[in-house]
């Protein structure tokens, strides 16, 4: 047999051992991170270091291809054409473990807080911040793992040293082609830091009314109440107005308008406030209140001011103190409902 093909075939053995011996070490360290994420980070729920196996798959076994390397009976060119290989397959494995960690850190601290609860003001403050932060440290990651890969041939090897060093006229095309992008980039870190919204606040936007349902780093989806999904750039909420009912907190103020005769009896109609209010299970117990807010020329303004914890509940006791304050009107003094009066005089005769 040729001695080259001799070499060759003992180079090929060397390989296809180090990928089965490198699956073999593969398989233990699952194993092993199965085991920490489910006896030793037990009291941490959401985090699943098992998000380290899709990397370690092909990480393990090209360590142990690069640790062979040197006994490889190659010539010297196809020797630094695996070398490059592999120094390639490094780079984007270490950056996809990089974001991995980034995500095992996320989910370490979300799991820290309960967005579900009521009072949840403090956990979707952190969930907002942890998954703007968290888009911004990926994004940070895939530009260096592209600028060090760029950095491996030595034809553009300059693209990546510019790249890493934010200079340059392709950094300045870049800059001026994605200046939309990059102002949303930056408005998403503000929002991040100064927080107008956050995850699951009630806003008002474009007379819409909904909940804030994600945050990326170019848009945010607003989810109406109907369930449609309205879609706007980050950078609205940092330009234009907007109403956020859960700034400081999740409770609530409503009213209630009632338009009535003027024979109206304002008292027993806050009463009836108060009773309906009582019993029902939706008020939070902490605002209660009718007053006479307008007089016009045929009827009176009856304002009925009310609590709820949250912007559900409320709309939902709005319609309930509405129809039963309706119904108390139209059964106790169906002569204070709105009315025309025209009063005819008649005239004696001289």
């Amino acid at each position: 047999m040729n001695p080259n093909m001799n070499e060759y075939l003992f180079s090929a053995i060397l390989i296809a051992s180090a990928i089965v011996g490198g699956w073999i070490l593969y398989l233990f360290i699952a194993l092993l991170l199965k085991y920490w994420t489910r006896i030793i980070l037990s009291r941490w729920s959401q985090v699943n270091l098992q998000l380290l196996k899709a990397p370690l798959r092909y990480l393990i076994p090209a360590l142990c291809v690069r640790g062979v390397a040197p006994l490889l009976k190659y010539p010297k060119k196809d020797y630094l054409l695996i070398d490059h290989f592999l120094n390639i397959l490094f780079i984007a494995l270490f950056g996809w473990m990089a974001v991995k960690v980034v995500y095992i850190v996320r989910d370490a601290i979300l799991s820290c807080y309960d967005i579900k609860a009521k009072d949840n003001i403090r956990a979707r403050s952190i969930y907002t911040q942890m998954r703007v932060i968290t888009n911004i440290v990926v994004v940070i990651i895939v530009i260096f793992t592209a600028a060090f890969i760029l950095m491996t041939f030595p034809e553009v090897r300059h693209i990546g040293v510019s790249i890493l060093a934010s200079a340059g006229v392709f950094g300045i095309i870049i800059g001026f082609a994605a200046q939309k992008t990059l102002g949303n980039f930056i408005a998403g870190i503000q929002i991040a830091i100064a927080q107008p919204i956050r995850l699951d606040d009630v806003v008002v936007i474009e007379n819409e009314w909904g909940w804030i349902e994600e945050i990326t780093l170019n848009f945010v989806v607003v989810r109406i109440w109907d369930l449609r999904r309205l879609v706007v750039p980050i950078s609205y909420f940092l330009e234009k107005p907007f109403q956020n009912w859960t700034r400081t907190s999740a409770d609530i103020l409503g009213t209630v308008f009632i338009y009535a005769d003027y024979g109206i009896p304002v008292k027993e109609v806050r009463e009836e406030l108060t009773r309906i209010l009582e019993k029902s299970k939706l008020w939070d117990k902490k605002v209660n209140s009718l007053q006479v807010t307008n007089a016009g020329e045929k009827t009176v303004e009856l304002r009925a001011l009310m609590s709820a914890a949250d912007s559900p509940l409320l709309w939902d006791l709005r319609c309930e103190v509405r129809e039963k304050l309706l119904e108390f009107l139209q059964r106790r003094f169906p002569q204070s409902l709105p009315r025309i009066r025209i009063e005819m005089n008649k005239e004696g005769s001289s």
